[in-house]
């Protein structure tokens, strides 16, 4: 008996020793790793956003880590936006989690008409404004997402300096359907995007994801998913909220009359 105890004693202690010995492995390779995915997450927004701004194009080839860093800091400049006045406010927009200030009471509010089903909105968000060698805006950039079947889909508008024209709408993250859903991050599909505007010109939103081929040939028409209706309203239903006034048409609103020269 005293055989068998010591045994298992013994086979206790080797189990609980490895446990340990693997938590500390587990807790370290996460402390050490975490500043450099951060730095990687960081690094993929940025390429996203300058697709987006049509300053790299993935179809070219490989883009470097230099490529993309040097292109930003020339180029891109981020800032906080107030989401209920329009204006900017202090703070770091590249270190900013917009995502997470979402999910803290204290840093956002429940929208009054949530057709993006995305539950909380950020009382600040990120904008990007990107100029040419000449310092001449160019481009700007919002972050929108919403709810499509499966997921809510997480994308770049990026805008002429009118703030209407579309320069293109670029999906980074979702989890819709390959093949149906998953087609907004199809080039041919995001290339239906460009030049088209948003605005009619009564300043009101006027562009449609639609299966009516007569309205997606206009100029305020893009033609929906094919099989894919639900992420087709999903795509439509971002741009309603992010456009509309719980979303940035107060900064649009702004910066059309000169809030950002």
């Amino acid at each position: 008996m005293a055989s068998n105890k010591d045994s298992f004693g013994r086979t206790l202690f080797v189990v609980v020793g490895l446990c340990l010995i693997c938590s500390v492995l587990v807790s370290t390779a996460a402390v050490v790793l975490k500043p450099i995915q951060q730095e990687n997450k960081l690094l993929d927004k940025q390429k996203y956003i300058l697709e987006a701004a049509s300053l790299i194009n993935p179809k070219e080839g490989k883009i470097t880590k230099k490529d993309i860093l040097s292109k930003y800091e020339q180029y891109v400049d981020a800032r906080l936006v107030d989401l209920k006045t329009g204006e900017f406010v202090e703070g770091d927009a590249n270190l900013y989690d917009q995502r997470k200030a979402s999910r803290d009471t204290e840093t956002s509010s429940i929208p009054e008409n949530d057709v993006a089903s995305i539950k909380r909105v950020a009382d600040k968000a990120v904008v990007y404004l990107v100029r040419n060698d000449e310092g001449k805006l160019t481009s700007v950039i919002l972050p929108v997402h919403g709810y499509g079947l499966w997921s809510t889909m997480y994308a770049f508008l990026a805008l002429e300096a009118d703030l209407n024209t579309v320069q293109g709408l670029v999906y980074y993250d979702q989890g819709e359907t390959p093949g149906l859903g998953g087609e907004v991050e199809n080039p041919k599909w995001k290339a239906l995007w460009k030049g088209k505007q948003l605005f009619d010109a009564q300043g009101d939103l006027a562009i449609s994801v639609t299966k009516n081929p007569t309205v997606a040939s206009s100029v305020h028409g893009v033609d929906a998913l094919s099989g894919a209706t639900l992420t087709s309203n999903g795509v439509q239903h971002s741009l309603e909220f992010w456009l509309g006034k719980e979303g940035f048409a107060s900064f649009i609103a702004k910066a059309r009359n000169g809030g950002l020269s």
